[in-house]
């Protein structure tokens, strides 16, 4: 997975040290009600559509990029799931950073599911009874996705 080149930009500046960025988690959703997943390349773990925003990208913007970039799914954002600050993480590289992640739900509009770029392994819809396991945080993601509540969930 390439880094983009304002991170290396940045890296270059600051070394390892922890980074603030912003991701975005895109739980998208076809009319059967089925989640899109990618099994990642680096852990091999199944995971909604993650991806960090470009300098001067809108989030929604972004979730939809992202899963066009990593399924061939053309989405449409729905509304906002959650807005929520995560503990540090150290990349294997050994790159620190804090990701404050925008998650929203969107709604399938075309494409074939399939592996797209080199940050995933495969590609697939999963309806709620064939899921295979997400992390914790992913899992409330989905779970709020597929609620009908409009309100976005955030810790205060």
């Amino acid at each position: 997975m390439p880094i983009p080149d304002f991170i290396v930009e940045l890296r270059s500046k600051i070394g390892r040290d922890p980074l603030p960025l912003t991701g975005v988690t895109a739980v998208v959703l076809d009319d059967r009600d089925r989640v899109l997943l990618t099994r990642r390349s680096d852990d091999g773990t199944w995971a909604l559509v993650t991806g960090c925003l470009e300098p001067g990208e809108q989030p929604a913007v972004c979730a939809v990029r992202e899963t066009l970039e990593e399924t061939a799914v053309v989405a449409e954002v729905e509304r906002l799931v959650s807005v929520e600050g995560l503990p540090l993480r150290v990349l294997p590289n050994g790159d620190q950073v804090y990701w404050l992640d925008v998650a929203f739900r969107c709604r399938y509009v075309s494409g074939e599911a399939r592996v797209n770029d080199d940050e995933s392994v495969d590609v697939a819809w999963f309806d709620a009874e064939s899921m295979p396991p997400l992390d914790p945080r992913q899992t409330r993601c989905l779970a709020l996705a597929r609620e009908a509540a409009r309100e976005p969930w955030y810790v205060s």
